[in-house]
């Protein structure tokens, strides 16, 4: 069937100033630099933000030091089959949690959880749910090929050593986070998930959709 045939979920969030973002980093900033009601010829933006703002991907490189960096992590990690796997109601999503989601090798998997609602709140939300290790064990024995998370971090907040991104970033498990599942359906999709395309950064923010039918 062709692309063109097929139904295209945005599951990005909206950028820009008042968006949730991680503590600590910079908060993105718009500033006008032409403006055709100014008498310019066109209209020009200057945008400021950090490389995980929002719906982004993280490069190996973001949490290892000799990690392959954006340009070096394959399309295939962001573009292919995904399951979107219902876990809402769970505070974390752990081995025990993974054990009602089927994958096969090479699938990506997005994790729809109770973040996907926080969206909706006000400001960055600390309570969120993340992914343990055992999880992340568990998803490394079954070789997919990236994992993706409906809030800012797979992490559990405040985390000391991000074991989690060690492990499947080590491991070759692309990660994307930042994802908006609000309105989707759990089931079988394709995941379009691209990055700009800045290869020496430690990831990027990307727009990510997925294609039914």
């Amino acid at each position: 069937m062709s692309t063109a045939a097929r139904r295209v979920i945005d599951i990005s969030v909206a950028n820009g100033p008042g968006q949730h973002v991680y503590p600590g980093d910079p908060e993105p900033r718009i500033e006008s630099v032409r403006r055709i009601a100014q008498g310019d010829v066109c209209n020009l933006s200057l945008l400021h933000m950090g490389s995980h703002t929002g719906t982004h991907v993280d490069a190996p490189y973001h949490f290892l030091a000799d990690g392959p960096r954006l340009g070096e992590v394959p399309l295939d990690r962001m573009v292919g089959p995904c399951i979107v796997a219902d876990l809402r109601g769970r505070r974390a999503v752990d081995a025990a949690a993974l054990a009602s989601v089927t994958t096969a090798p090479g699938d990506i998997l997005l994790c729809l959880t109770d973040n996907s609602a926080r969206w909706a709140a006000p400001a960055f939300q600390r309570d969120f749910t993340f992914v343990t290790k055992d999880a992340a064990d568990l998803l490394v024995e079954w070789g997919v090929y990236a994992l993706g998370m409906d809030y800012l971090s797979i992490e559990e907040f405040g985390s000391p050593d991000f074991p989690v991104h060690h492990r499947l970033l080590g491991a070759g498990v692309f990660v994307i986070e930042g994802l908006d599942l609000r309105g989707v359906a759990p089931g079988r999709y394709d995941l379009v998930c691209l990055p700009l395309k800045f290869p020496d950064l430690d990831g990027a923010p990307a727009r990510a959709v997925l294609l039914d039918g």
